[in-house]
């Protein structure tokens, strides 16, 4: 179960889109003006996928600041026990009080063909984490994060990881999210065994290694998941604008090194055209 929780910290949100804007295709951008001293940089991270090696301009911009901030504080010692309080579903209702017989074993299947244990061990758990847990199953290799690798730059440089929100303001999210789009969207990977979900996802990885921030989002525009195509408002849009105020704090604070998901980047209403709109030169790191 720790392993499972680890996993669902760091694949929490991770398809978190919205309708992209044009810019130019880095995963790295600098943050300047508007009273900054030192520049702070804008990393978009992919939080699952077989190769989170830091490029230079990456290792650069971590050396030349002093902070790491990522959507969360993932070195809180006490974070995988708040998780555990929110991931089960509310007033008794388990699994079956959302799905028919026949999606149920379906769903059950796939959980022992490809995680070795019966559903019924987790009938309470909410929806989406249920999802989460398939996530590393979605890429034949080992898995690696770019949070994961974040966090040991931090502890090599002596730096706190700090957090853009609380677990508790993540949870929030899915609480606000209906629990049928959530239960739909398992019932489709249960249906052709993540067949979808797998062909998706290295598209995904394809394009994330472009650094084509506003292909990836619209690529996500996907009908075929509920959880996202549905609910950008909250799994996006309001997220970003409330992180401005704290993206400044902590810029105007020291030279900040913020890693986010990279759907968090691009778009209207995205990280570096709500800098912008805020006063901030947000530049692409192309070298």
């Amino acid at each position: 179960m720790k392993r499972i929780l680890s996993l669902l910290v760091i694949t929490l949100l991770s398809f978190n889109f919205n309708q992209a804007q044009e810019l130019e295709s880095s995963t790295l951008w600098k943050i300047e003006g508007n009273g900054i001293e030192k520049p702070s940089y804008l990393f978009g991270t992919i939080h699952i996928t077989c190769d989170a090696s830091l490029e230079a301009d990456v290792t650069k911009a971590l050396d030349v600041t002093s902070q790491i901030v990522l959507e969360m504080d993932m070195d809180d010692p006490s974070l995988q026990a708040k998780m555990m309080k929110d991931m089960y579903l509310n007033d008794g209702k388990t699994i079956n009080d959302f799905v028919s017989k026949e999606e149920y074993a379906s769903i059950d299947s796939l959980f022992q063909n490809t995680m070795g244990m019966s559903l019924k061990m987790l009938e309470n758990v909410r929806p989406f984490f249920l999802s989460s847990m398939f996530y590393p199953k979605m890429i034949d290799c080992p898995m690696q994060s770019f949070e994961l690798e974040l966090i040991k730059v931090a502890k090599a440089q002596n730096e706190e990881i700090l957090g853009l929100e609380t677990i508790e303001d993540q949870m929030k999210v899915f609480e606000d999210i209906p629990l049928e789009d959530q239960y739909a969207d398992l019932i489709r990977m249960a249906e052709d065994n993540l067949e979808y979900d797998k062909n998706s996802f290295a598209k995904l990885l394809e394009v994330y290694e472009s650094e084509d921030i506003t292909a990836l989002l619209n690529m996500m525009n996907d009908e075929n998941n509920k959880t996202v195509s549905e609910h950008q408002d909250v799994l996006l849009e309001n997220r970003n604008k409330n992180w401005i105020s704290k993206i400044e704090a902590f810029a105007q604070e020291q030279p900040t090194f913020f890693g986010v998901g990279a759907g968090h980047l691009a778009g209207e209403n995205g990280v570096i055209q709500l800098l912008r709109k805020a006063g901030y030169s947000v530049t692409a790191v192309t070298e």
